[in-house]
C-alpha cells in the first residue's frame, strides 16, 4: 500500500523527455502584464501581495542589500505558483521534490558562505561562539554552530518539500478511503474541502518562510 501511495510522486511521462518538469515554467504564464489601462483583479492581488512581501523582507536585511529584493521576490513567486498549481489535478508539483528545493537553497547557501569567509572571516568566527558563552562549553558550541550552518540548505529544502508532500499524501489517503467506503461520502467531502483550504494556506506560508529564512541568513553575514 505504501508503494501505491507514494506512486503519486512518480513521473507520468517518458523518462527521455519528462514533460512534468515543464510545470516549472508555468509561473511565466501567470506573470501579470502591464498593457491594460485598468489593472485586473489578478494584477491588484499581485501588487498587494508583492508590496507586503517586499516590506517584510526589508525588515530582515539592511538597506545596502535592498538590491537583492528582486531576487527574493522572484523566488517567492516561483515557489508559490508551483505550490498552488500542484493542488490541481494532473499538474506536476516540482517543489515537492528535493531536486528542485535543494537547487533553490544550495546556491544561496554557497554564496553566503563564500562571501562570509572571504570578506568577513572574523565576524563568521564570532557567530560560532555567541557572546557570553562559558569557556568550558566553547568547543561544544562551536561544533553545534558548525553543524547548524552546514545543514542549513538541507533543512531549508526538506522543510519545503516535506510540507508539500504531507498535504498531497493526506488528500490521496482520503480519496482512497472514499473509494473503499462511499457511504459517508459527504462527510469526507467536507473534510477534503477543509484540507484543500489548509493546503492553499500552506503553499503560501511555505513560500514566505523559504525566502524569509534566506533573507535572515543574508543578514547574518552583514
Amino acid at each position: 500500500m505504501i508503494t501505491n501511495l507514494f506512486s503519486i510522486f512518480d513521473p507520468s511521462t517518458s523518462n527521455f523527455f519528462q514533460l512534468n518538469w515543464l510545470s516549472i515554467l508555468l509561473p511565466l504564464i501567470f506573470t501579470p502584464t502591464l498593457y491594460w489601462f485598468s489593472p485586473s483583479r489578478y494584477q491588484i492581488i499581485f501588487f498587494i501581495l508583492s508590496s507586503y512581501i517586499i516590506r517584510e523582507l526589508k525588515n530582515n536585511i539592511r538597506k545596502f542589500n535592498y538590491k537583492n529584493l528582486i531576487l527574493f521576490f522572484r523566488i517567492f513567486w516561483i515557489i508559490l505558483i508551483n505550490n498552488l498549481l500542484g493542488l490541481y489535478p494532473y499538474i506536476f508539483t516540482a517543489t515537492r521534490h528535493l531536486l528542485i528545493t535543494i537547487s533553490l537553497a544550495l546556491p544561496f547557501w554557497i554564496t553566503f558562505i563564500l562571501f562570509g569567509w572571504i570578506n568577513i572571516t572574523n565576524q563568521i568566527f564570532y557567530h560560532l561562539v555567541p557572546l557570553g558563552t562559558p569557556i568550558n562549553l566553547s568547543f561544544f558550541i562551536v561544533f553545534i554552530e558548525t553543524i547548524r550552518n552546514i545543514i542549513r540548505p538541507l533543512t531549508l529544502s526538506v522543510r519545503l518539500a516535506a510540507n508539500i508532500i504531507a498535504g498531497h499524501l493526506l488528500l490521496s489517503l482520503l480519496r482512497r478511503i472514499n473509494e473503499s467506503n462511499p457511504n459517508i461520502f459527504y462527510i469526507r467531502f467536507i473534510v477534503i474541502i477543509l484540507l484543500l483550504i489548509l493546503e492553499y494556506a500552506v503553499a503560501i506560508i511555505q513560500s514566505y518562510v523559504f525566502i524569509t529564512l534566506i533573507s535572515l541568513y543574508l543578514s547574518e553575514i552583514n
